[in-house]
């Protein structure tokens, strides 16, 4: 069963734990693909994560490499 720690957290049994993903997998299963697919990330026109990690400059240095070729 979940018992409390001395720091308040609970902690599960592997037998518990077993049974959890055991479920859980079970559930995935058992659920058609045609529910399965709304819960899948729709792509969205995400920014490039260069740009996003490290600003303009690699995206002007690309532009000027390109514009060189």
């Amino acid at each position: 069963m979940d018992t409390a720690n001395e720091k308040g957290v609970f902690v599960l049994s592997v037998q518990d734990y077993v049974k959890y993903m055991t479920q859980q997998f079970t559930k995935f299963i058992d659920t058609p693909p045609d529910e399965k697919k709304p819960h899948k990330p729709q792509h969205t026109n995400q920014p490039i994560y260069t740009n996003r990690w490290l600003g303009l400059l690699p995206f002007a240095w690309k532009l000027m490499m390109n514009k060189t070729d």
